[in-house]
């Protein structure tokens, strides 16, 4: 990777989808955003919780049941979806899928000295 930048190419590279379970990878973790990247195989959950930071879901590959707030959404490659600190939410995977969250911390800018 370079000093002024990140580049990933194919998630798939980054880790072997799991037959059985989640397997979760902090791919990126910098002052403003930590990019965890995860692999449920068919069948797992992750149950309803909630965040302190705002968080964006991507799909990359794969179905899941979205559980957003009160609401249950369906999700598939391209899907994404923004949710603010504090929003419940829950994760099921219909099929194998790979699933990159985006967790959005504030970034601390560095104080100019006077």
């Amino acid at each position: 990777m370079s000093d002024s930048f990140t580049y990933f190419e194919r998630f798939e590279d980054i880790a072997d989808l799991p037959n059985d379970g989640i397997l979760s990878r902090t791919i990126l973790n910098e002052p403003a955003l930590r990019l965890v990247l995860f692999h449920f195989a068919k069948g797992q959950e992750l149950t309803d919780h909630t965040s302190a930071t705002p968080a964006v879901i991507q799909i990359i590959s794969g179905e899941v049941h979205l559980r957003l707030g009160d609401e249950m959404r369906e999700a598939h490659p391209g899907t994404m979806v923004y949710m603010p600190a504090n929003v419940n939410h829950g994760v099921f995977a219909k099929t194998n899928t790979t699933m990159l969250l985006h967790m959005l911390k504030s970034a601390k800018l560095p104080q100019s000295a006077e």
